[in-house]
């Protein structure tokens, strides 16, 4: 099966971290057996298809950067990623070198430095994630991959840091960065400044539990000018109606620490004093997933099926790379009324209902606004 929806209901979530770490939200495919289904040829959805359904048109530009932040080292990102993108037909991508070829790809450690962490496959099968929704949707982009030490708090804002200032490894500062973990919010604060950096377009994802996990940072992070752009999730339905739904797993939440923002409708405040999210959405169900390359070892990577809002957050700082100018959640719900978004009105995460875990008209927790179809959203 290629480029297409697939109907297994077995996945498992890729990082297995330790009690002190935040946790990846990319989830990936399985058997009965409890094994990662690999494919020798793609499987899930295509970097056409996506585009497609999407309704993105721009390659973007070379000298356009986007930047990921992850855990951990990846010594086989390049090799991967260009698997990925020759499958699909997209403009092959090169290690990034002063006055050299574009687009291309850069990978330094959470200081920027050139001495890369331990490697762990967890971690790497999200980065592949990344490194792949980024190429889907702005193919023409160069990447910034940052790698923290490991999964903790302190590692990867350090790491965000980075990845919104760094203008050696690829030439320009990064329109975007996409975060695709998260954690509870207790003692976030001390971060809080790393993700909110002016000029960058930052995404986080918003969870894949559902609205059971409670309040997610970085996805819920603000301060009085403005707000990560948090991504909730949805299951496609390509070819049908409604073409998109509610993802059961998506996060959502009503922050405990970071303030209301001011521009969010009055539906998102009803339930929620303080901030709520999502603020848009893209692909997130595993079972209507996404075709990616990635490690099953150290040594040996395939095609798998990925979900989780791992998987939306990186498209949307793709789209964002491929308009080629960074924008912020505020903009985000001012272009709400333009036409260029799906709303999407059915399906749940949770049990507190309308509109924190349950979708309607409008803005919800799961979604937010939507997802775009076109970049006038965005």
């Amino acid at each position: 099966m290629t480029d297409d929806e697939i109907s297994v209901a077995d996945n498992i979530r890729v990082c297995a971290n330790a009690a002190d770490q935040v946790q990846c939200h990319a989830r990936v495919l399985v058997d009965a057996y409890g094994d990662i289904r690999t494919n020798a040829t793609p499987a899930g959805l295509g970097a056409a298809t996506l585009r497609s359904f999407y309704g993105i048109t721009s390659n973007g530009s070379t000298a356009t950067t986007v930047a990921i932040v992850d855990s951990n080292g990846y010594p086989n990102a390049l090799r991967d990623v260009q698997m990925y993108r020759s499958t699909f037909g997209l403009p092959t991508i090169v290690k990034c070198a002063v006055g050299g070829a574009r687009p291309c790809l850069a990978v330094v450690n959470q200081t920027g430095g050139t001495s890369l962490p331990a490697t762990d496959v967890g971690w790497d099968q999200e980065t592949a994630l990344d490194l792949d929704m980024v190429s889907a949707m702005c193919p023409n982009c160069n990447i910034l991959l940052v790698q923290g030490t490991s999964a903790t708090f302190a590692n990867l804002a350090t790491a965000m840091g980075t990845a919104a200032s760094n203008t050696a490894a690829t030439g320009a500062r990064a329109v975007a960065v996409s975060n695709s973990y998260g954690g509870g919010e207790a003692g976030s604060t001390s971060f809080a400044a790393a993700y909110l950096p002016s000029g960058v377009a930052v995404t986080a994802s918003s969870g894949d539990s559902g609205n059971a996990a409670g309040p997610q940072f970085p996805a819920s992070a603000t301060n009085a000018t403005q707000t990560v752009i948090a991504v909730g999730g949805t299951s496609v339905h390509v070819g049908s109606s409604p073409r998109e739904t509610v993802w059961s797993g998506a996060g959502s939440g009503c922050s405990t620490v970071y303030a209301r923002a001011s521009w969010q409708p009055a539906n998102a405040t009803a339930k929620c004093a303080k901030r709520a999210y999502a603020d848009i959405s893209a692909v997130a169900d595993p079972n209507t997933g996404v075709a990616v390359y990635a490690p099953t070892s150290a040594t040996a990577s395939s095609f798998q099926v990925f979900g989780g809002t791992s998987v939306a957050s990186p498209l949307i700082a793709g789209i964002i790379g491929s308009i080629g100018s960074a924008t912020t959640a505020k903009a985000i719900y001012a272009a709400s009324n333009s036409g260029d978004n799906f709303d999407v009105t059915s399906g749940t995460n949770g049990t507190c209902g309308s509109p924190l875990c349950t979708a309607g008209v409008g803005w919800d927790g799961p979604t937010g606004l939507g997802t775009p179809i076109g970049p006038g959203e965005l």
